[in-house]
This record gives structure tokens, C-alpha cells and sequence, in this order.
């Protein structure tokens, strides 16, 4: 993706962007029931990659299956583009885990941008620790072959009642976690620095006692003019 794209997304929040591609009819791209394992103090971004599971069956998902180098939960780990986002349709079930720590740990130190599964992670405490960002529902400790078969990588998936395309931008804060589609994406970045420049002089005006009537949204001039001083003394 574009390394300016990346940055400007890195310095804005999941709520910002939701009110961007709100404007474009886009209402459903923030993944449900995901939360980070353990905050980072920074925003997790990249494109997609992506691992489908299914309902597992018995006869399939032996814990031998782990032995064959092509399974596809241990390939999407070693294939991974760096920078990129695993993100992983689990079904939103987080009975059985997505992966644990040993996997997650593999992908931060190939270069993964983050996480994001709408299951559970086994090791969480683990992962928590770990300088990747990761997403899930909640804690989970049995395996994944319990309820799930990695079935495929990089296709389209649904994660958290999204759909998800390899190569859609994720954007993941202290909230929550958004999909972008990457055709809008360096639009999209650049609309949200806009907003947040001025939702930060309204965060300044609002703690100096003014009422948000006229100034969230500007809908009085005499805002827009001091937002254009405000900005140039901010270097914003």
C-alpha cells in the first residue's frame, strides 16, 4: 500500500474513519465483537491477507494434520506478506482458538503489520505481550482443529459480520477494527486527517467552556475562520 496512506492512517481513529466511509454509503465495515489483546499505544494498519476457516469434522482435522507444511492455518503464517494484516474469518466463534502464540509470534517476526480474528486466541497473555498488534473476541484455550478447519488463504472472507477482501485496508485503534476497501483507501486517509485536525480544535474549543451548537458540526462561519488560525498556528 501507499507508505503516505499508511502513515496518515496510523494517526487517526477507527470512529473518524467510520464517519468517512459513512459519507460514502458505507455502513457496515467495522469488524464486531473484536477487541485488541492488549493495547500498543498505536494504530495497527496494512492490507488484507486472508485465512478461511469452516466447521470442522472429525474425520478431517486429526492433530496430525499440523505435520503436513501446506496446511493452510501454517501457510497463511509463513506466507503472510510483511506489512500486511492477517486477518481471519473464524466464524465468530470463539470456542476453539484462531492460533496461539507460537504462530502469532512467527508472523510478527516475519513482518506482520497485525492480527485479527473474530474468534479467540489461545496464549492471549502471551500475545498480549508480543509488540504485534492482535485482535479477538475473547480468550480461547482449545486448539483450533477442535471446531475448525483452515480451509483456505487470501480469498474473500467474512470477519465479524465484514466482508473482506485481500488487499482492503485495515485500520485497527484502541476500539475497534475497520475495513477499507482499497480502491478509496488514499481518499479515505486523507479525508479522516482532515477530520481529525478539526475534531482536535473542537476537542480545545469545547474544553475552553464554548457550546458545540454551530461548531460540531460548522455549520457558523465565524468556526471556520478560527479553525484556519488555529490550523496555522498548529502547523496543522
Amino acid at each position: 500500500m501507499n507508505q503516505a496512506t499508511r502513515e496518515k492512517l496510523m494517526g487517526v481513529s477507527v470512529a473518524t474513519l467510520c464517519s468517512a466511509l459513512y459519507k460514502r454509503g458505507l455502513r457496515n465495515q467495522t469488524i464486531q465483537d473484536v477487541r485488541p489483546v492488549a493495547p500498543k499505544g498505536r494504530n495497527m494498519v496494512g492490507p488484507a491477507f486472508t485465512l478461511r476457516y469452516m466447521p470442522a469434522r472429525e474425520d478431517r482435522n486429526p492433530m496430525s494434520v499440523f505435520r503436513d507444511p501446506k496446511h493452510p492455518q501454517r501457510l497463511a503464517i509463513e506466507t503472510c506478506p510483511e506489512g500486511c494484516v492477517l486477518v481471519m474469518d473464524s466464524r465468530k466463534d470463539p470456542r476453539a482458538a484462531s492460533a496461539g502464540d507460537i504462530l502469532i509470534t512467527r508472523l510478527m517476526v516475519r513482518g506482520g503489520a497485525g492480527v485479527v480474528t473474530d474468534g479467540g486466541f489461545r496464549d492471549a497473555g502471551t500475545i498480549g505481550e508480543l509488540d504485534i498488534p492482535a485482535y479477538h473476541h475473547r480468550p480461547s484455550s482449545p486448539t483450533n482443529l477442535t471446531l475448525h478447519e483452515a480451509i483456505d488463504i487470501n480469498v474473500p472472507i467474512g470477519c465479524g459480520d465484514v466482508a473482506v477482501f485481500p488487499g482492503d485496508v485495515v485500520v485497527g485503534d484502541e476500539d475497534s477494527v475497520i475495513v477499507i476497501p482499497a480502491a478509496i483507501a488514499d481518499e479515505i486517509a486523507d479525508e479522516a486527517v482532515e477530520m481529525t485536525a478539526y475534531e482536535d480544535f473542537v476537542v480545545e474549543r469545547v474544553k475552553a467552556g464554548h457550546t458545540i451548537i454551530g461548531l460540531y458540526p460548522a455549520t457558523d462561519e465565524t468556526n471556520l475562520s478560527l479553525f484556519a488560525d488555529w490550523r496555522l498556528k498548529a502547523g496543522r
